[in-house]
């Protein structure tokens, strides 16, 4: 445990080395006064230019600066912004963006839920924090929630594609980056700026509430101070709690247990089969707080913050599973004793401290440096009743330094180097990781060339990473080079279509080389694979995206080849009463295709009414003729919408189809349909400040079940939901 903190701390030493260039910068030192209210919102669009400009209801001039949007290999590039966010929030970020093309969730309880991409969840999608990794363990299993509220975020993108490989080969899949307010982003005009929202539910009694205060204190320095508070009861479900397969299991195992003169067994089994109306300990207490502030100067800035980030939940657990911890006897002799279900509960606290600068190097070669840093420490507690289970304890540490080119010529783009390290460390009855250490070092570098109708554009980027765990006394070093390129064609002014091509290579995590051992919050024993090679992918990709008169469209196919592709496989196995799962590679393919269509039928000063059509599809394929595990199924989406003055109505069908492709041991999915409506009210006439939403979700009370969830067969999707929000922004 010494070599444990040590080492972390040299490692936070290191790093932060690497951003203190911030403060030898003279254009930060400047004495003229900052520029007032410029707040950085992504946004996709056509243009050619680096820096795309517009201006929002407020008359706020919006500015999209960042890197990750200069490139169109981000041909998928999503973005849900404050009025989308608001009507769609939850607590876990996963559930936030299923309405996005190509996005749905893990739903593995209402209090961890990951966003999976374009079919790809868990090590091959990376959650960003304002561009770097929110440093948690939410990616190494399901049931880790992920330590993001989403109700103090002031945007989400949603990026696919070949190019988010600059942001880690862990991102082939895709990335989300959350963006929100903790180093603030402006200059208020007022000399306080207020943002709130309430919201409550009936499905799972939720009260929430969240709140940020944005002070200008003169000089070009800013305070921000945020929290938030959200809590659940057990979530109501339509109908049967356990789907139709398990139910039959359960209702045997009963009849044999009657059989043999077992009653109380056999009537405990028929109450778990027969459960309804309700998933048992599914509740959720969720709180935040942070603090930060920023300094502007001209067109530089260099802001700090520290937050906290606590939640408790609980694990539903699959109907008559029980598990066992073995115990030595006096002989010498292991003995296994299978116990019944316990209630299971986790609970999480990250701490962590974030620095981002921006500074403006002149007009020479290189424009800007950008400076972006992140410390975490992070525990996570499984408790079994009224007992600790096992601790997970993460510090971590990712830094970046980024260099853009001056935008003046024909070549744009930028390079730069990325920092990060993780110490884990887990003890308990069912510490199934090894403690281990993860280090890496990356530099990249992006170009586009051409300002007419054809660009060119490339990207690469190479990784040196290393895992270890000194109890097992194993080490691993991997040396990844991962690149693309891209061509893009503008039909017209309005219009973009291209081809990307990509080549990534990712290292296996510590969890896919060292786990063994059972894992009770997921009903299973993990076994990794310390010989893991690094995971190769050929990725192509085609799109068209833009905006004919009252159409706006997006569609993009798509294509993966995996060599040595590692993936977690259920076997026949049982292991201390738990199904066994081992990583294992092999090589696969992804295929797919996602779209939007947007038909604004009527544009008038009294009314705007538009009808919104979504669908996507992802197949997955292993060498061997089977299916990759836990694939989602097609997906479609139909909706109108309407506004006029102060009012905002929407209607809409979610249509999913039934899941048959399926891995070994895997069971399948029943299609659902869910029928929504909302409506939304600004009651300050002309402005938009205040708004009232108000959702009725799952109209019909309709039972669905996502095929990419762990927990499928006995957690459904929530029932008949009703919801009223109210977001202030003063």
């Amino acid at each position: 445990m010494l070599y444990h903190n040590i080492a972390t701390r040299r490692r936070l030493a290191a790093s932060l080395s690497l951003i203190a260039v911030a403060h030898s910068v003279p254009a930060l030192a400047q004495d003229e006064e900052a520029p007032d209210s410029q707040t950085i919102i992504v946004e996709e669009t056509a243009e050619d230019d680096l820096h795309n400009r517009k201006v929002d209801k407020d008359g706020t001039i919006i500015v999209t600066g960042s890197s990750l949007r200069q490139f169109d290999l981000l041909a998928g590039v999503s973005v849900i912004e404050s009025d989308t966010l608001d009507a769609n929030m939850d607590g876990q970020l996963g559930e936030v963006l299923t309405s996005v093309p190509g996005v749905t969730a893990s739903g593995f309880a209402p209090g961890a839920s990951r966003p999976i991409l374009r079919g790809f969840s868990g090590e091959r999608v990376k959650v960003l924090v304002d561009g770097i990794g929110a440093i948690d363990v939410s990616n190494t299993s399901a049931d880790h929630a992920v330590s993001i509220d989403p109700l103090t975020a002031e945007y989400v993108e949603v990026l696919r594609g070949p190019a988010v490989l600059l942001y880690g080969s862990q991102a082939i899949g895709g990335a989300v980056n959350v963006v929100d307010k903790r180093i603030p982003r402006r200059i208020p005009n007022e000399a306080f700026h207020v943002d709130a929202l309430l919201r409550a539910d009936t499905v799972s009694d939720l009260r929430e509430g969240g709140a940020s205060l944005d002070i200008p204190l003169g000089s070009g320095f800013v305070a921000h101070v945020d929290g938030s508070y959200r809590q659940t009861d057990d979530l109501e479900v339509p109908g049967y709690l356990v789907a139709p397969g398990l139910r039959a299991e359960l209702l045997e195992e009963a009849d044999e247990e009657a059989e043999e003169g077992h009653l109380d067994e056999a009537e405990e089994l028929r109450e778990l089969a027969l459960q309804q109306d309700f998933l048992p300990n599914s509740g959720t207490e969720t709180w935040t707080a942070n603090a930060g502030f920023a300094f502007f100067r001209n067109e530089s800035s260099l802001g700090v913050s520290v937050g906290v980030y606590d939640t408790f939940y609980g694990i539903p657990i699959r109907p008559g599973a029980g598990h066992a911890h073995g115990e030595e006897e006096e002989g010498g002799e292991l003995e296994i004793e299978e116990e019944g279900p316990e209630t299971v509960n986790i609970g999480l606290r990250q701490y962590r401290a974030d620095m981002r600068g921006d500074i403006r190097l002149g007009d020479g070669f290189f424009e800007r440096l950008k400076l972006r840093a992140g410390y975490s420490d992070y525990t996570h507690t499984e408790f079994e009743g009224e007992e600790v289970g096992t601790v997970f304890d993460v510090q971590g540490i990712e830094a970046r330094a980024e260099l853009e080119q001056n935008s003046g010529g024909v070549l744009r783009g930028s390079i730069g180097t990325q920092y990060y390290f993780r110490d884990f460390f887990a003890e308990g009855a069912e510490a199934y990781v090894a403690p281990n250490r993860t280090e890496q070092i990356a530099f990249f570098a992006l170009q586009e060339y051409g300002n007419g109708a054809v660009q060119l554009e490339g990207a690469a980027r190479y990784e040196n990473t290393s895992v270890d765990s000194v109890p097992l006394g194993l080490e691993r070093s991997f040396d990844g080079f991962s690149g693309a390129l891209g061509l893009a064609y503008k039909l017209d002014a309005t219009i973009r279509t291209g081809v990307n091509v990509s080549r990534v290579s990712r290292a296996p995590s510590a969890e896919e080389l060292f786990s063994g051992g059972p894992h009770i919050a997921t009903q299973a024993f993990e076994i990794g694979d310390p010989d893991l090679t690094l995971e190769k992918a050929w990725g192509g990709e085609a799109y068209i995206r833009g905006v004919s008169g009252p159409f706006e469209f997006s569609l993009a196919a798509y294509r993966n080849w995996f060599d040595d592709y590692i993936y977690l496989s259920e076997t026949s196995e049982e292991e201390d009463g738990l199904p066994v799962f081992e990583y294992r590679q092999q090589d696969a393919t992804y295929s797919g295709i996602e779209g939007e269509l947007i038909w604004n039928f009527i544009d008038s000063d009294s009314l705007d009414a538009k009808l919104d059509l979504r669908g996507e599809y992802v197949e997955a394929e292993l060498s061997d003729g089977t299916s990759v595990p836990r694939i989602p199924p097609l997906a479609l989406m139909g909706a109108l919408e309407g506004e006029s003055g102060d009012f905002t109505v929407r209607g809409e069908v979610e249509w999913f189809a039934a899941q048959r492709d399926v891995a070994p041991f895997e069971t399948e999915t029943e299609g659902y349909t869910f029928v929504n409506a909302s409506a939304s009210w600004r009651p300050v006439r002309g402005n938009p400040a205040i708004t009232l939403i108000l959702k009725a979700e799952n109209i019909f009370d309709e039972t669905g079940r996502r095929h990419a969830s762990f927990t499928k067969d006995y957690v459904t999707l929530p029932g008949r939901n009703f919801s009223l929000a109210l977001r202030m922004s003063l």
